[in-house]
Formats: C-alpha cells, sequence, structure tokens
C-alpha cells in the first residue's frame, strides 16, 4: 500500500484537503473539502510523464483515489487496445467501495487512453468506476463497467470535456462543482452539465445536442462503431476484438457526484 501511494502523492495530498489527516492525530480544520482536493486532483507534478514501452509508446496508467491502486496498462496501438489481462487490472482497480467488480468495456479503457495521450499527462485520476447498480432500478453506465468519473491532472475539466465529445460514442458530463468529468461509451452521444455538489441530488441540463450527433456521424466515418451491450463469454481474448452487437441508447448518466474519501 505505502508503494502505491508513494506512486502517486495524490491520495495523501486529498486526505489532507479534506481535513481527515493531521499530525497530531486529531481532525483538521474544516474547509471546502471538495474545491481544495479537486484543486489538488488537477495539479501535474513537474516533469513527470508517463512510462513508455519498448516502441516508445506511453502505457496508459490508472491511479484510483477513492480506492488507491495504480495500475500501468500497455496498449495494442497508438489508439489503445488492450488485453484480457490488463482489462482485468483495470476492472480491479475500478471496484467499487464494497469491493464489487464488473468487467470494463475495452471501448471506454481506449477513449480514456486517448486522453492521456492528448494531454501527455503521467495518469488518470479515476474518482468512480464501477457501482453496484442501485436497489431502485436506477440504471448508470457506472453500473455496466462504461463509465469512469475522472481528472486528467495538467489538464482543465473543459478541455477535457472537449476532447472527449470528439469521441463520438460517448456521454460526457462536467460537474464544475465537484471538479470532475464524467466519461462513457454508448450507443448514442450526450452531453450535460450537473451543478450539483457531491451527494447532492442531480442538476444535469443537456448541452450540445448538435455537437453529439456530429460527433457521432464522424466516427462513424472513421470506421468506428457504437458500443451495445457487453457480454462476458468463454472466450475473453476473442471477445476483446470483437465489435458489440447494436442495443438502445443508453439513458441520460444520473451521477451522484463523487469526491475523493479513504
Amino acid at each position: 500500500m505505502a508503494a502505491r501511494l508513494a506512486a502517486s502523492g495524490v491520495v495523501i495530498a486529498v486526505l489532507c484537503a479534506s481535513g481527515l489527516a493531521h499530525g497530531d492525530g486529531k481532525a483538521a480544520p474544516k474547509r471546502p473539502a471538495a474545491v481544495s482536493a479537486a484543486k489538488i486532483w488537477h495539479a501535474a507534478p513537474p516533469g513527470r510523464t508517463a512510462p513508455i514501452d519498448g516502441s516508445g509508446r506511453p502505457l496508459l496508467v490508472l491511479q484510483g483515489l477513492n480506492i488507491p491502486d495504480r495500475v500501468e496498462l500497455t496498449p495494442r496501438g497508438d489508439r489503445g487496445g488492450f488485453s484480457a489481462e490488463d482489462l482485468d487490472h483495470a476492472a480491479r482497480l475500478m471496484r467499487d467501495h464494497g469491493g464489487n467488480e464488473h468487467p470494463v468495456d475495452p471501448h471506454l479503457l481506449d477513449v480514456i487512453y486517448r486522453l492521456q495521450v492528448h494531454f501527455r499527462a503521467p495518469e488518470i485520476r479515476i474518482i468512480s468506476g464501477y457501482r453496484t447498480p442501485a436497489r431502485n432500478g436506477a440504471t448508470s453506465n457506472h453500473g455496466k463497467g462504461r463509465a469512469m468519473d475522472l481528472v486528467v491532472p495538467g489538464a482543465s475539466d473543459e478541455e477535457v470535456a472537449k476532447l472527449a465529445r470528439e469521441q463520438g460514442f460517448a456521454g460526457v458530463g462536467v460537474y464544475p462543482v465537484s471538479g470532475f468529468v464524467h466519461v462513457d461509451v454508448r450507443e448514442r452521444s450526450y452531453f450535460w452539465v450537473d451543478t450539483s455538489g457531491p451527494g447532492k441530488r442531480s442538476r444535469i441540463r443537456g448541452i450540445l445536442a448538435d455537437l453529439a450527433t456530429r460527433s457521432d456521424s464522424q466516427a462513424s466515418a472513421r470506421g468506428e462503431r457504437s458500443v451495445g451491450p457487453f457480454h462476458v463469454g468463454s472466450d475473453v481474448n476473442a471477445a476483446v476484438g470483437a465489435p458489440s452487437p447494436p442495443a438502445p441508447a443508453a439513458p441520460v448518466e444520473e451521477d451522484e457526484g463523487d469526491v475523493a474519501t479513504p
């Protein structure tokens, strides 16, 4: 555990910003935890870059905030593509607070990898990955292994959201109060802003509907396909490279606006 924390340093800093760590063992004076933590999340370590593979291609580095694990995944190409073993490592890191895991959609990691490479970020910082579906039947792409709440250190949330919207077949939500971007993969793009704070009722406002349609059309022209339901079969390696069957569009994300906690 100590090695994983030392690899990033950001998790310890978040605890301090949240008033959860203090030298004398007592709670530190309270301050706007979400605002303070968000500033730390977005800070890029000076001079630090992602490790590279033998061909000089950056690895995908995922650093958990709520769950302080770290993994380094090797892409098969410049736009992503990860082995079944790497998908398993990612799913483990993206587990929920109860320890529940779910297979991660391969295309989600491809999109996240493109964000890291574009901004030359040393890592992608994950606030929330998988969430066990609620008992009330509410649907979320977090419960399908197709969504991630994240921060790209060194880049603003608006910059990250802009690039994510250009990928096509994506759900992209900006959470300006909580300080992160939600990215998921789905059949048809949908973009939104949620001005609710951490733990508050969602205040989602859809935006840029024309851009969503245009992004999907451009993605189709590039030869990319929308994602359907994620299936786990007996041949996982074959499934990684197989196109997904079509499916109904995922509903608008009902995101809770997480913050980093111990």
